[in-house]
């Protein structure tokens, strides 16, 4: 228990709040720059019919690669979309973690406060008890 007060004791809390909606900020920014973007190729703009010619295996043989490279970019680009979906939706966790977070903190500022005030009264109906 006491590892865990101390290594949350070490984080900055500060910066961390300041930070939060710049993260989701960003986090959106590129999830708005990801999600637009077409692929850098369309399917219907490939030539299907290639002329034969002696060297077609050849022609062939590149046309295949391409294909398949296009097949390996078009994978990219979702795995790159689903990346940056998860990569906002964690931002925004984030930020509401971070605004959670400073709420607890501000209620144990609170909490404490009534505490002292508690234990100050208390004290005092003491000395009076006391005196008396």
């Amino acid at each position: 228990m006491a590892f865990w007060l101390a290594l949350l004791k070490g984080v900055p809390w500060a910066g961390v709040i300041s930070t939060a909606p710049l993260v989701a900020d960003g986090a959106k920014q590129l999830w708005k720059a990801v999600s637009k973007k077409p692929p850098l190729w369309e399917p219907s703009s490939l030539n299907t019919n290639p002329p034969h010619t002696p060297g077609a295996t050849s022609v062939e043989a590149l046309e295949a690669r391409i294909a398949a490279l296009e097949t390996g970019l078009d994978e990219l680009h979702a795995q790159m979309l689903k990346s940056s979906e998860l990569i906002k939706v964690l931002a925004d966790q984030n930020a509401l973690l971070i605004k959670r977070v400073e709420a607890h903190r501000v209620r144990t500022v609170w909490l404490g406060g009534i505490s002292i005030l508690a234990a100050i009264a208390a004290l005092a109906s003491l000395a009076i008890v006391m005196i008396r």
